[in-house]
């Protein structure tokens, strides 16, 4: 019987408690502790009743301090802050910060000085880690040495799948990018003071203009498309369910139908799982709760004077990519046994 790999998670918003639901059945994932600011009652009640996914179909058993569910039986820990819970106290391999605050490594090494053996962290990093890793792009340079571990951003994903296949086809010029992105929890729901005034307006009445460090990341992750990238962002008012509108020049520029078909493999071959694609006209919610990291919209697919091709790409901005994380916990746990 294989051993099982323990996790701890900080931070148990929506990509935590995605990566509890995505792995509480996986008889390979012991989940045995979760930190978070909140109540232990606040946080199984949202773990159980979830607006975007619905109501676990699954009963999780609140028993004091403990979530207990099938073979989990994990411990909830008040705390926020790496460098606040001793994970060798619970023999942890992972912890996954799902905070989103933590950018630096020396607040991310602070897990690690706790004894944990590896940090996931589902934020792109302001400083070099250990690696950096994206299923599809560069998931096989993966090392046991590698102790800190950024999975950059879903947005940050769909663009780096995105200009790796147009490349390999077609060669990439340069691309313009703006991410359709859903509100994030750190939004305001009425106009509030906010040193972003932009972000400081309603995320429910208002399409927003923000910045989006894709671009950079995706530079620096695949140096060959340096200065070639630029992209914004705009919040919309959805909860979930996002795109990625890419404007690309190419150097051999295909008919539509050529590049649809070019996606098309990718998606039933070399990226099945990561990459899909679909020609019917779906919308945002379409797209929710789908595991693969981005959906291709082939309807969508537009080419102007033969130079400047158009694609639009779907996405679940955390259910897929929590789904990317614990595949990742599991290829660096073989890495152990080689």
């Amino acid at each position: 019987m294989k051993k099982k790999i323990r996790i701890g998670v900080m931070g148990f918003g929506r990509i935590g408690r995605n990566l509890f639901r995505l792995g509480y059945k996986n008889p390979l994932f012991d989940f045995v502790a979760i930190s978070d600011l909140g109540e232990p009652e606040a946080m199984h009640y949202l773990l159980m009743r979830d607006s975007v996914y619905g109501t676990m179909t699954e009963d999780v058993i609140l028993d004091g301090n403990y979530l207990k569910v099938r073979h989990q039986n994990t411990r909830l820990l008040e705390g926020g802050k790496p460098g606040s819970i001793p994970w060798d106290a619970f023999d942890v391999d992972f912890v996954l910060d799902a905070t989103g605050k933590y950018h630096h490594r020396a607040d991310l090494q602070a897990h690690i000085d706790e004894g944990a053996k590896r940090v996931i962290v589902a934020v792109p990093p302001v400083e070099p880690v250990d690696r950096i890793v994206i299923a599809g792009i560069n998931d096989h340079l993966i090392r046991a040495h590698d102790k800190i571990i950024s999975v950059t951003s879903s947005t940050t994903q769909v663009l780096a799948l995105m200009v790796k296949m147009l490349d390999e086809k077609y060669g990439v010029e340069r691309a313009m990018m703006t991410s359709i992105h859903a509100y994030t929890s750190d939004q305001p729901l009425a106009d509030a003071v906010r040193s972003d005034l932009r972000r400081s307006r309603s995320a429910v009445e208002n399409i927003i203009p923000n910045e989006n460090e894709s671009p950079r990341l995706v530079s620096e992750l695949m140096p060959k498309f340096k200065g070639k990238l630029a992209g914004m962002a705009l919040n919309v008012p959805v909860p979930d369910g996002s795109c990625v509108d890419l404007s690309t020049e190419l150097k051999n520029m295909p008919s539509v139908k050529e590049l649809n078909a070019a996606i098309k493999f990718y998606a039933n071959g070399s990226l099945k799982g990561i990459v899909g694609y679909t020609d019917d006209p779906i919308v945002s919610s379409d797209v929710l709760g789908t595991i693969e990291t981005m959906i291709f919209d082939g309807k969508a697919t537009m080419i102007t004077q033969d130079k400047l091709l158009k694609t639009l790409c779907w996405y679940d901005n955390g259910w897929s990519f929590s789904k990317r994380i614990l595949e990742l916990i599991e290829a660096y746990s073989k890495l152990e046994v080689k």
